[in-house]
């Protein structure tokens, strides 16, 4: 199943304002990378977000929000969101602020 293009492009749109990122074709979706380090994505009808073992435990207890496993065992700190968690732009940009805010914490690839 491919993954949904109107995501990427909202959060190309939203990116776009953040400087420099990266994107890469990724596990059937696409992805994005901050100074080489992933920072969200989208995997067929989610949104995907690296938001660290704290916020993506707080996260998990938010409608929509669910662990990402796409292969029986589950990422640590990642995410999967459904697009009805993120209907406004407002929504899109906390949930890529907050991984923004993890992804900057991490040392440069």
């Amino acid at each position: 199943m491919p993954y949904n293009e109107s995501i990427a492009q909202r959060i190309n749109e939203v990116l776009a304002a953040t400087g420099p990122i990266d994107q890469k074709k990724m596990f059937g979706g696409v992805c994005y990378l901050h100074d080489g380090n992933m920072l969200c994505g989208v995997y067929k009808e989610f949104m995907i977000l690296r938001l660290g073992a704290e916020k993506g435990m707080e996260a998990l207890e938010k409608p929509g929000v669910r662990p990402f496993d796409i292969t029986g065992r589950p990422m640590k700190g990642w995410v999967m969101v459904e697009e009805a968690a993120f209907t406004g732009r407002e929504e899109l940009e906390n949930w890529i602020g907050l991984a923004h805010q993890f992804v900057v914490t991490l040392p440069s690839k």
